[in-house]
């Protein structure tokens, strides 16, 4: 590695949020300098990377960067569209790259926080009180970067009783309900205005199984691989759909002989496919396909691509649209890449602090979202050029006695930056500041409780 790259890191840091401080100022206010901090505190932290730790360890007022956070007026929307038009112009992504969507849910302890309510957590397994964001990340080659998320709101949120409490959490009055699968399609839209070059779509059973958005991007030209459930029903033959007006209701009759994915696994000839190099080796898995016919709940009919996909530990089914005659290794290929808005989605958790996050505000879960975005993009496009910049030596290959040798991680960047930017170490007087402060909260806090059990008896 060369040691000018990693001397020129902060200056890099810096270059990247100046060519996006005009998204973070304000017509009365320039608030940028505080989205540099913030940025630089969800690189550097190891942990509390939230509002009153990236503030401490910035050394600026905590009623500055929560004000910048949660209620400046500042648009999250207009600062991922840049991101998103400069990610995708990134020479990597410019063929083959894939888009992939997937939902993250974080634990919380109320309904205090926009969006919270008693919903699936994949992450607990169960149903819990639980705040859930919908994401898109693009992937190439091992490099992934989020680039777009929406909250999701339940129904419940747009009744009247909660009427009061989106206003106070400044959940914006355009808001309207939309499941995950519309929220998806709202993504994708946006992603192929800002000029994302992706080359195929990627979605889990939550959202394959929707012939509603299937359709949808197949009127987009979005080629998709989208995941179903084993047991749905599909025909090899183009059934008939019989229509019959029932009163208000329409009876829909189907005639032919269906069958389903799961059954198809033993009657299909399986390919041995190598997708790419890994911590292990190689991946491989077994691919067959077939066209197949699916029939929506309206009764129409269209014909898709199902791809199985089966590996030691896993078997998917997946419809697709792609083109008759696209190759099965470019099919597999486009399929396998759900893996990575796994590893994306872990990057913003375990890298980025994204699971620390603690304000309340709808505002503020759209100025952390851009920011994440932001930090995943920074981190994206410095493996790139460093890539493209300082090329592997070849002689490592046969040191090493090896075909392929590891990318750079976003570990390895921030512990990098970590060294360039050191975080700053406590004086005893900060500590003493920081245990008062603490202590402080926590008696406001308990005589709050107790003011509110004394109402209520009253």
């Amino acid at each position: 590695m060369y040691e000018t790259a990693i001397d020129k890191l902060g200056e890099r840091l810096r270059d990247y949020h100046e060519r996006y401080r005009y998204w973070m100022k304000t017509k009365t206010r320039d608030t940028s300098e505080f989205g540099y901090h913030y940025l630089s505190g969800l690189l550097r932290m190891e942990s509390k990377r939230h509002i009153s730790g990236i503030a401490r360890v910035a050394g600026i007022p905590e009623q500055n960067l929560q004000q910048f956070i949660t209620d400046s007026p500042w648009s999250a929307e207009d600062l991922i569209a840049e991101l998103q038009q400069d990610i995708g112009s990134l020479s990597c992504f410019q063929e083959e790259s894939v888009l992939i969507a997937d939902e993250s849910a974080e634990e919380k302890a109320g309904e205090h926080s926009a969006g919270s309510s008693r919903q699936h957590n994949g992450r607990l397994g169960k149903i819990e009180m639980s705040q859930v964001g919908v994401f898109l990340a693009l992937a190439k080659d091992g490099y992934r970067t989020w680039i777009d998320g929406e909250l999701y709101l339940a129904k419940k949120w747009f009744s009247q009783p909660y009427e009061r409490r989106r206003r106070q959490l400044q959940i914006p009055e355009k808001r309207e309900f939309q499941t995950k699968i519309e929220l998806v399609l709202v993504m994708v839209q946006r992603a192929l205005a800002n000029g994302i070059p992706f080359a195929a779509f990627d979605c889990d059973t939550l959202y394959g199984r929707s012939s509603w958005l299937r359709n949808e991007l197949n009127q987009l030209q979005v080629e998709y691989y989208a995941d179903i459930p084993c047991n749905t029903k599909l025909y090899l033959e183009k059934p008939q759909i019989i229509k019959e007006q029932k009163r208000k209701n329409v009876r829909i009759t189907i005639i032919g002989s269906s069958t389903t994915a799961e059954m198809l696994l033993d009657e299909l000839p399986f390919t041995e496919i190598t997708l790419r190099p890994n911590e292990r080796g190689y991946l491989t898995a077994q691919f067959a396909r077939r066209l197949v016919w699916a029939v929506d709940q309206d009764g129409a009919c269209r014909q898709e691509w199902l791809l199985i996909r089966q590996a030691p530990d896993k078997v998917t089914y997946s419809l697709s649209n792609a083109a008759p005659e696209t190759e099965l290794w470019t099919m597999a290929r486009h399929k396998s890449h759900r893996y990575f808005i796994e590893r994306a989605n872990q990057d913003a958790k375990s890298e980025l602090g994204w699971d620390e996050f603690q304000a309340q505000k709808y505002p503020a879960w759209t100025h952390h979202l851009a920011l994440t975005i932001m930090a995943s993009g920074f981190i994206t496009e410095t493996l790139l050029d460093w890539a493209e910049e300082y090329p592997r030596d070849p002689a490592l290959l046969a040191e090493y006695d090896t075909d392929t040798l590891p990318n750079l991680s976003i570990v390895n960047v921030r512990a990098l930056l970590r060294a360039v930017l050191p975080l700053p170490q406590l004086s005893p007087h900060q500590a003493a500041e920081l245990v008062v402060k603490h202590l402080d909260n926590r008696t406001r806090s308990r005589r709050s409780r107790l003011r509110k059990a004394r109402d209520t008896l009253i």
